[in-house]
């Protein structure tokens, strides 16, 4: 992603979180099987990043989340308020995995730091004090 993109994406976020709500991220209505995401997201970067690897995605389950990098799996219970993710505790797998371990680091701080989120067209962006990324919504 280019600086000027960043940017402006970080410039927005702000903006942008007001206006994102807990039916606009999973788009499905609650209650429905409590082992199948309400939405899944494909990782776009992590930190500026592109992720390292193709399985990286994040996936919102009804009052949980869950993310991976493509090795470890991590997760916690999740409350969204507006513009909002407040996940916790983390759990998390302990695998070595050679090239992911910063990114997945980077991604258990990112949720574990309650960061600010916006989505608009397809594209949800999670921004704390000291990491930023941005995801697509995966279609089925």
């Amino acid at each position: 992603m280019n600086v000027m993109i960043r940017n402006a994406l970080l410039a927005t976020l702000p903006l942008l979180a007001a206006c994102a709500t807990p039916q606009a991220v999973a788009g499905v209505e609650p209650g429905s099987d409590p082992n199948r995401p309400l939405t899944t997201w494909t990782f776009v970067s992590i930190d500026g990043q592109k992720p390292a690897s193709d399985k990286a995605e994040l996936r919102i389950y009804e009052g949980r989340i869950g993310a991976t990098v493509g090795c470890n799996g991590l997760g916690g219970d999740l409350k969204m308020v507006p513009g909002q993710l407040k996940v916790g505790p983390i759990i998390s797998t302990q695998m070595y995995c050679e090239g992911l371990m910063e990114q997945e680091r980077a991604v258990a701080e990112l949720l574990g730091a309650s960061p600010a989120f916006f989505i608009e067209n397809g594209r949800m962006g999670i921004r704390s004090d000291k990491h930023v990324a941005e995801l697509v919504r995966k279609t089925d």
